[in-house]
Parts: C-alpha cells; sequence; structure tokens
C-alpha cells in the first residue's frame, strides 16, 4: 500500500495541574500535543506523536516541509527503509530537534499502521509480556512553593499514585513532599539539568536523608556523561537520565560511561518507536532499567505503555499529574488507583476523536 496523505495537527487542551501554568517566555504554557495522522490510499489511519511542548511550530513546520513531501507514494509497510532514508536525507538540518521530534511522530504513526494491517496489538507486534496494567508515578509539575508540594503529593496520594516525582530544585521542597507521603513509598525528583559537578555533590548530601528513588538529570550540560558518571559512581543515590539524548549513539556513550542507574529514552523525541526498541535492547546488554520519559498525553504515552511490555523489570509509567477537561483519546489515557492499562486493539489500541481533534485544533 501506498501513503498519499501525511499532516501534523496541533492541538490545545484546557488543563489544570493545582497551581500556577508554567510560562515560557512570558506566556503561559498550555497542553499542546502535536498529532501526526498518515492515511494510506485504501483508507487506513495511523496515528502518532512528535513532541509538543513550546516548540511544536517549529516541529510542524519540520513534517510538513520536509518529510511529509517525501512519505507521499511511499510504500508504509517497510519501516525500517522508509526511517533510515529520512535519517540520512535531513541529518544535515539537524539530528536533533524539529527534525527528530517530526521523524518521532511519524515512526509512531507508521508503527500504529502495521499493526492495524496485521491486526495485532503493538505489544504484539514487537514480541512484548502480557502485562495488562502497569503502576503510574505522578509526575508532579514545578510549583516552587512548599505549600502547593504537600497539596498536590496529597492529591496524588489521594487519587491512588504510590510514587511521585518532583521538579523542583530546594531540598525544602523535598522535605516537604517526604512529610505528607513518608519514607516508604519512591520520592523522585527531576532537576532538568541545572547544576555543576561540585554543587550535585553538595546537593546530594542534603538530599540523603530522604531517601530518593532516583536523582533525575542533575548535571549541565545534559551531554556531560563523564561528570555524571562521577556521581553515579560516588554511590549515595541513583542517577537517572536519557531524555535529552540525541540518539542510539548518545545512549551507548552514556552507558558505555556508566553514567545512570536508569535511562529515560522519550519516543516523541528520540526517533519514535524503532529507535526505542533499539534502545531497549542496548539497555539489556548493559543491565541498566529502563525507566521511559513519558509525560504525555497523547499517541506517545500509548506507544510508551506498548513498548513498556518489553521490559523484564515492568518499569513505572511517568504521567504527568495534571487535570484534563477533555482528551481525543479518552479513557485510554486515564490512570484509575494509580495504574494504566495498556490498550489491546489493533496498532496503538485506540485512535484518538477526529472529531475532538478538529475542534482543539490550533489554528
Amino acid at each position: 500500500m501506498t501513503i498519499r496523505f501525511a499532516q501534523a495537527i496541533p492541538v490545545s487542551i484546557p488543563y489544570e495541574i493545582g497551581g500556577p501554568k508554567p510560562t515560557f517566555a512570558g506566556i503561559p504554557r498550555k497542553m499542546e500535543i502535536l498529532f501526526i495522522r498518515i492515511e494510506t490510499d485504501d483508507g487506513l489511519v495511523g496515528w502518532g506523536e512528535a513532541f509538543g511542548l513550546s516548540v511544536w511550530p517549529a516541529t510542524k513546520q519540520a513534517f510538513e516541509h520536509l518529510i511529509a513531501p517525501l512519505m507521499i507514494g511511499k510504500d508504509e509497510t517497510d519501516i525500517p527503509t522508509i526511517m533510515n532514508q529520512l535519517q540520512r536525507q535531513l541529518h544535515i538540518l539537524g539530528r536533533t530537534g524539529p527534525v527528530t521530534y517530526a521523524l518521532s511522530g511519524l515512526d509512531i504513526a507508521l508503527w500504529d499502521l502495521k499493526g492495524k494491517r496485521e491486526k495485532k496489538s503493538l505489544s504484539e507486534l514487537i514480541g512484548g509480556m502480557p502485562h495488562q496494567s502497569f503502576a503510574c508515578y505522578a509526575s508532579l509539575m514545578r510549583y516552587g512553593t512548599i505549600d502547593l508540594v504537600k497539596k498536590n503529593t496529597e492529591d496524588a496520594l489521594t487519587k491512588g499514585f504510590k510514587a511521585i516525582k518532583l521538579h523542583e530544585v530546594g531540598v525544602d521542597k523535598v522535605h516537604a513532599a517526604r512529610e505528607v507521603m513518608g519514607l516508604d513509598l519512591p520520592l523522585m525528583i527531576d532537576v532538568n539539568c541545572p547544576w555543576s559537578l561540585q554543587e550535585t555533590r553538595e546537593i546530594i548530601d542534603q538530599l540523603q536523608p530522604y531517601q530518593l528513588y532516583w536523582l533525575e538529570e542533575p548535571i549541565w550540560p545534559p551531554e556531560d556523561f563523564k561528570n555524571l558518571a562521577k556521581i553515579k559512581s560516588e554511590g549515595k543515590m541513583a542517577i537517572a537520565a536519557g531524555e535529552n539524548n540525541l540518539s542510539l549513539k548518545h545512549f551507548e556513550q552514556m552507558l558505555e560511561s556508566d553514567a545512570v542507574n536508569y535511562i529515560q529514552p522519550s519516543v516523541t523525541k528520540i526517533g519514535g518507536i524503532s529507535e526505542m526498541l533499539k534502545i531497549i535492547s542496548l539497555g539489556k546488554s548493559f543491565n541498566i532499567p529502563v525507566m521511559p520519559h513519558s509525560p504525555y498525553f497523547g499517541p506517545g504515552l500509548l506507544a510508551t505503555l506498548h513498548l513498556a511490555t518489553l521490559l523484564p523489570e515492568k518499569p513505572l509509567i511517568e504521567y504527568s499529574f495534571a487535570t484534563l477537561e477533555n482528551n481525543p483519546l479518552g479513557a485510554s489515557v486515564l490512570v484509575r488507583n494509580g495504574e494504566i492499562m495498556v490498550p489491546t486493539g489493533p496498532g496503538l489500541g485506540y485512535d484518538p476523536d477526529e472529531t475532538m481533534i478538529r475542534a482543539m485544533t490550533i489554528q
């Protein structure tokens, strides 16, 4: 079969996060998802998701002006050839950023098509174990105040989450979360690459009493695997990283440096399902668990769930702690009592509501 239509569709979903909305360039951020829609000449439709947030306009342009024209008329069933050719054709424009994010969304949509064509779920296609559900951790937003950290930690526990991740940088906020949840449940902190080697060492000493499950991306810049490895080798705290890695090669370098206890590839950023499968295999070869980066409410979350069925450690699934007014993927992306189900339908297992997408499309 051949591809006759390829489109990137940005949608904006009303949401609340239990505190002030984060801003970018002074503008409050919205819950934006960049859907990728691929249609074949026999009417089959595949859905993907490209990394969005504030970069979605550039990602949309990369998809529609660089990638979509190269896809029309191609046989959608030969995913390895398509992705290899596109990566080689487009590498001069960047091996990360909007081009790779757009390729990620395309790859997810192609796998969705493959599952629908073969009438198999993605987990069946890739040989995953038949997990029915995964425990999620509530990935809290950065609130900046002790009171909001306490409030949202308590809210997450009330909703059935049994693990919490903060995005704060202050030790006092970690203390506040532990006051609410105690020491028995897993608590992680993602600080988004703010510190030098020495600053990280000093903070880790202050964090020791709170028994963190992992510390995520402490070192700037994120590709400084040498200093990240120094922190990991000191053995005071488990280290997680990888959402900002540029490629499979980057993960090889990270693991060869013995820099982390957990790797965190992001399916909407790293090249899609095809690259995630390679990274999962790489993690197994180094005996390093994969904890996917997945703060999504679109096809990227569904793809992550299917990929997680390959992982022997049955990972915790990252789930953004936000309340959405509506979502085109409906119940398929909802957590119940801290657990999320793996969809069982063909491909990703659940198609978005196109009427809702049209109503939410950013013009």
